[in-house]
């Protein structure tokens, strides 16, 4: 059975529904996130999670227990928010040690514990410093330790990354990974960073329109997106439509050119996706793969990778190519579909 299960939850604020029969499920020392961008629906999910808000329908339970109307104040969650809400007249240490002060903890046993948080976290000899007095990197780890110190059956985080700058973003999360590794806690994580998510994550449930769109491991939702819209989420940025033929791995397009696909799913009509880097241009279609001609429309450089937008009989095609072969607006080309790379969805 799992930790955390949302039954057909319904909630919004006044008349504006948010979530619609929205089911969820989270099971014991998974790091679940949720990804999409914003209005989706990811922190009111998070928001119900944590008991500051309750479902107009549906039903929360919490390791077998209907947790639906359960005060947040009884729930033994940690929460760390995007802005860190630490206390700016305490010092790290009565910022730590406040939740355990709350559980009436002796005062030997909050040192200990509080102590040894700040050791985990890498903040020993701070614990006298007040929070303007510390980086945001150090502030966030104030509240990682804060959150973690009651040992909470559950983790909330809401985009606590987001106001840190990109490099200390990156070892922040690999800080929380190792946290959630080392302690074994069952959390969700928010946010709408992608590569954020993927690095740190067991499970990603990526949401659209207050529903949960796919929810798997981030290898299966970037190689196997189940929809267009994961598709484009995760970087898939060419399309097609294709009707399979009565011969097994051949497919007819627009122009009534075969494309041959690995993948096979039943049905008919499909919408297929490859990404740009999965696209070769080929000096000519004599033992290209799914060859397609085409002409440069615009070419653009990115550093260490060119890309070409290519014009072709079923539409434009966006292509990803390293620095060897560079081509220019007008010149005519081929392109070749990688079969194995082509996804039906």
């Amino acid at each position: 059975m799992s930790l955390l299960e949302l039954q057909n939850i319904t909630a919004g604020y006044d008349k504006n529904v948010i979530l619609k029969d929205l089911n969820f499920q989270v099971e014991k020392g998974e790091l679940v996130s949720l990804l999409g961008s914003s209005g989706c629906g990811k922190t009111t999910t998070l928001r119900l999670i944590a008991g500051f808000s309750n479902p107009i329908s549906g039903k929360f339970i919490f390791n077998g227990q209907d947790y639906t109307q359960v005060p947040l104040n009884k729930r033994n969650f940690g929460f760390v928010f995007q802005s860190y809400a630490l206390f700016p007249h305490m010092t790290v240490f009565d910022n730590v040690a406040f939740g355990l002060k709350m559980r009436k903890l002796s005062q030997d046993q909050i040192k200990k514990e509080v102590m040894e948080m700040l050791e985990t976290v890498d903040l020993k000899g701070f614990e006298n410093r007040f929070p303007k007095e510390m980086s945001g990197g150090q502030r966030q780890r104030v509240a990682l330790a804060r959150a973690l110190v009651i040992k909470p059956d559950l983790l909330l985080l809401d985009e606590p990354l987001s106001n840190l700058d990109a490099k200390l973003r990156v070892k922040m999360r690999v800080e929380i990974r190792r946290l959630q590794q080392k302690f074994g806690f069952t959390a969700i994580y928010v946010t709408h960073d992608q590569e954020e998510c993927f690095a740190i994550s067991d499970k990603v449930a990526i949401m659209n329109h207050g529903v949960i769109e796919q929810m798997d491991s981030p290898s299966v939702i970037y190689n196997h997106p189940r929809t267009e819209f994961i598709a484009r989420f995760v970087g898939f940025e060419n399309f097609l439509d294709l009707k399979r033929t009565g011969e097994a791995g051949k497919y007819q397009a627009g122009d009534n050119s075969m494309i041959q696909v690995t993948e096979h799913k039943d049905g008919e009509n499909f919408k297929a996706c490859i990404r740009p880097e999965d696209i070769l241009i080929v000096p000519d279609d004599s033992g290209a793969v799914n060859p397609l001609k085409g002409e440069i429309m615009v070419s653009t450089f990115l550093g260490k990778r060119n890309q070409y937008n290519v014009r072709t009989a079923i539409g434009e095609f966006e292509v990803s190519t390293d620095q060897e072969s560079v081509y220019k607006i007008g010149d005519k080309v081929t392109l070749s579909l990688t079969p194995g790379k082509i996804i039906l969805l």
